[in-house]
């Protein structure tokens, strides 16, 4: 996918599904996660070593554009690249693809702050480094 250097694949499954076997809206929100947390694993050393740093990212924002259905046991994958970073806010944008096929885009919105005080902090210098050097 032009501009997109990450992707992970997701497969959907039954529970996320309605009757006639289509992903419900809410599915994708979870798979834009499954992505973040695998963009973070490979590029960043994981949420979790965000977390023992002193950090939380916390989603601010989401936004959602549904262009195809998807269906049960279906492969899609998910692109994903981070960008806008400034002071303690940063974006991620995504296209969820089936084969060629664009299914949805979204973006989700996020805010560093102190795991302790929860109050905003900038993004530390080590994240936004490894964050550049991914989408170089």
């Amino acid at each position: 996918m032009d501009g997109f250097s990450f992707s992970t694949d997701v497969r959907v499954r039954f529970a996320e599904t309605d009757a006639q076997g289509i992903a419900h809206h809410a599915a994708f929100v979870v798979w834009l996660e499954v992505a973040r947390v695998a963009y973070l694993e490979r590029f960043a050393g994981g949420y979790q070593s965000i977390r023992e740093r002193g950090l939380e990212a916390l989603t601010t924002g989401v936004e959602m554009r549904y262009l195809r259905a998807a269906y049960f046991d279906e492969t899609l994958t998910v692109w994903t690249r981070c960008r806008d970073l400034r002071g303690a806010r940063f974006r991620y944008d995504y296209r969820i693809t089936r084969d060629a096929e664009l299914v949805a885009e979204g973006s989700t919105s996020h805010a560093t702050v102190d795991r302790g005080t929860y109050r905003p902090i900038r993004v530390p210098a080590w994240l936004a480094d490894a964050i550049t050097a991914a989408e170089r």
